[in-house]
């Protein structure tokens, strides 16, 4: 992992609304794929692979959404 790539932007999962809360999930979720896949021509090249794939797409949603839990639970779901 590099040592450079910050996995929690802002070292917080604290945000002011929840439309920041889903922006950071994808943040978070891109960063995930980031440093699991270091190697950005790589990632390119298999884009294509995934963009017209229906189930990597549905899984992409789901990663997005599962962050996105945890981002609103620790933001005490914006109450």
């Amino acid at each position: 992992m590099s040592e450079q790539t910050q996995l929690i932007p802002g070292n917080s999962l604290i945000t002011e609304t929840p439309e920041e809360g889903r922006a950071l999930a994808v943040k978070i979720a891109r960063l995930t794929i980031k440093i699991t896949q270091p190697d950005a021509e790589v990632r390119e090249k298999l884009r294509p692979t995934y963009a017209n794939d229906a189930a990597m797409l549905i899984a992409v949603g789901q990663t997005v959404a599962a962050e996105f839990a945890i981002i609103a639970q620790a933001n005490n779901y914006w109450r």
